[in-house]
């Protein structure tokens, strides 16, 4: 079956379709993938993964089709963003 693996860093990312067998974990395509020889900086005890945008665990089997996302660490507050945007006068979500 077909899955999709992505991961992207400001600079530059990465989407690998490949071929896994049934019963394939997001660990097992993860791996097989490739990306982490890519981006040798992801360290999957750490860093979330999901499936179409929802959260997952690294021992779920995969259904044709998935598309896997692999989510870089938060390296900013929320909160603190959107009150920094407040307070610069920037609309919330808008950028400089």
């Amino acid at each position: 079956m077909k899955v999709g693996v992505v991961y992207a860093i400001p600079a530059r990312q990465s989407w690998l379709s490949i071929d896994v067998p049934d019963g394939t974990t997001v660990r097992g395509a993860i791996e097989k993938s490739g990306i982490l020889h890519q981006f040798p900086e992801i360290n999957l005890e750490q860093q979330k993964v999901g499936i179409f945008g929802k959260s997952t665990t690294l021992d779920t089997v995969l259904e044709e089709g998935a598309r896997i996302e692999i989510y870089r660490p938060i390296t900013a507050d929320p909160k603190t963003v959107k009150r920094r945007a407040a307070k610069d006068g920037a609309p919330e979500g808008a950028s400089s």
